[in-house]
């Protein structure tokens, strides 16, 4: 969704409102499409004293798979982000800024780099998420397989089939 600016930068107090739907199920993370419905995006762009600024709230199904014991999960997630807009800017280096050019903004653009950027590294079904166990692969939050997962250091194996004996 392309938003012209044009007026609302020559206007004090003037108000952009809107509503959109952006399509994310192309986009891969984590070996899989967490996107299988549309994010959902409302906001408003404003010029306030001849600063204009873009705040928007977006709001999806993020399907994921925990990192540890690989369930499958699905959570609502909703965000909110805002910017400062500039027609122009003196400094190439000015990151407080979003430059505006021809006064056309790319609102899919902009959202899916916020969203992107704030996804997760990695997700956990719960915090106290135990895995599955690096012996047989039972997910150990579902039960106890009885496995020894002791690591023995390789340098200290003849102490211990000392101690065996």
């Amino acid at each position: 969704m392309i938003i012209d600016l044009k007026q609302l930068f020559e206007l004090d107090g003037k108000e952009i409102q809107f509503k959109h739907e952006l399509d994310l199920s192309e986009v891969e993370m984590w070996g899989i499409r967490p996107f299988k419905s549309p994010v959902q995006i409302e906001g408003k762009v404003c010029n306030r004293t001849g600063m204009v600024s873009i705040s928007y709230k977006v709001g999806y199904l993020l399907h994921t798979v925990c990192s540890r014991c690989l369930k499958d999960e699905s959570k609502q997630c909703e965000q909110l982000f805002s910017h400062k807009l500039a027609g122009e800017l003196n400094d190439s280096d000015n990151d407080d800024y979003i430059l505006v050019e021809n006064f056309k903004l790319d609102l899919d653009e902009l959202a899916t780099s916020d969203i992107l950027l704030e996804l997760p590294i990695k997700t956990l079904c719960k915090e106290d998420c135990k895995g599955l166990c690096p012996k047989c692969g039972t997910n150990l939050n579902e039960r106890d397989c009885g496995c020894d997962t002791r690591q023995i250091d390789p340098r200290l194996e003849a102490l211990r089939k000392l101690l065996d004996n």
